[in-house]
């Protein structure tokens, strides 16, 4: 009977942390192991970490690689070593909490790796105040006969909206067909708040590229054509995947920093966790400047009063 193959351990800063079954494959296109992932994740540890610093964090994991059932945990995985931090939620839909991942060091990442994580979703708040986030998502998403060119030339206009409010934004490949764009915000307002100003945001962008853009609530409402800049990422609780997280495809696809400048020469494609660590060592975090660009989301607050008053109307978020 064949034996499974020694566990590895790996040095993390001060932290030592044991990968057992580090040859599974979990990516069967490319024959990418679980070893293979580890690997990537300490290449772009700084941009990992810093992504999700002090967030609570939903873990995507594979137990048998993408071959087998995905699952979506919220609450720490048992077996966690005593210096793997958490942060404990409240979700009044059940009246539940829930101890979720909270990384402050890369020892923890790797440790959730070996636990089968593949995806790693944070919040858009911290653990400080998870009710108060610090962080506005645009999240395009192409309708289902959309294309990348089209998010490429909607990235454009958010961009271009973006300069004329003073906010910095610093876009990433979604990992998919997507792309996101990541706003650091002063965290004055609640959940609510920052949904609403991101609708007020996305209507804007709509009205400027009328053909493209919808914000239309209902999918069965939507044009396939068109993109759904999605203001309800910026909900309680909804989270999408980290910069540099890698993501459940079978080519081991990444959610990758990129430039404003490269919006137009990008394919999500080219980014997998063997190409990025090079990228990633030549060119450092790309997004390692957004918490000196803070924005007050107060004049988007302006726009979704003046929406409002024009008789557009907000949908309830979903439970």
């Amino acid at each position: 009977m064949a034996s499974s193959p020694p566990a590895l351990e790996i040095e993390v800063d001060d932290r030592v942390v044991r990968v057992s079954n580090p040859d599974r494959v979990y990516f069967p296109e490319s024959g990418a192991t679980k070893a293979d992932l580890v690997d990537y994740y300490l290449a772009v540890g700084p941009g990992i970490v810093s992504a999700l610093f002090e967030r609570p964090c939903m873990l995507h994991r594979f137990p048998k690689g993408l071959a087998g059932e995905k699952v979506h945990q919220k609450r720490l995985p048992q077996g966690a070593p005593p210096w793997v931090e958490t942060v404990r939620l409240h979700f009044p839909r059940w009246n539940r909490t829930a101890d979720e991942l909270c990384v402050t060091e890369l020892g923890s990442v790797i440790w959730a790796v070996q636990m089968s994580t593949v995806e790693f979703h944070p919040w858009n708040s911290r653990r400080e105040d998870p009710e108060s986030p610090d962080e506005w998502r645009i999240d395009l998403d192409p309708g289902p006969l959309s294309d990348f060119a089209q998010v490429q030339r909607v990235a454009h206009v958010a961009h271009e909206v973006l300069d004329e409010l003073g906010a910095v934004g610093y876009p990433k490949t979604s990992g998919g067909s997507g792309m996101h764009v990541y706003v650091r915000i002063r965290p004055d307002h609640g959940h609510k708040a920052v949904r609403r100003a991101a609708l007020a945001f996305a209507r804007e962008v709509e009205r400027r590229a009328p053909d493209d853009v919808t914000t239309t609530w209902w999918r069965k409402d939507r044009d396939p054509h068109q993109l759904f800049v999605d203001y309800n990422q910026n909900a309680r609780d909804h989270t999408i995947a980290a910069a540099y997280s890698v993501r459940g495809l079978p080519d081991a696809r990444v959610s990758a920093p990129i430039r404003w400048d490269e919006v137009d020469d990008c394919d999500p494609r080219d980014f997998t966790i063997f190409t990025v660590p090079a990228r990633f060592a030549e060119l450092g975090d790309l997004h390692d400047g957004i918490d000196g660009d803070v924005f007050d989301i107060t004049p988007l607050l302006e726009w979704a009063d003046r929406d409002e008053r024009e008789g557009a109307e907000t949908p309830e978020e979903p439970e």
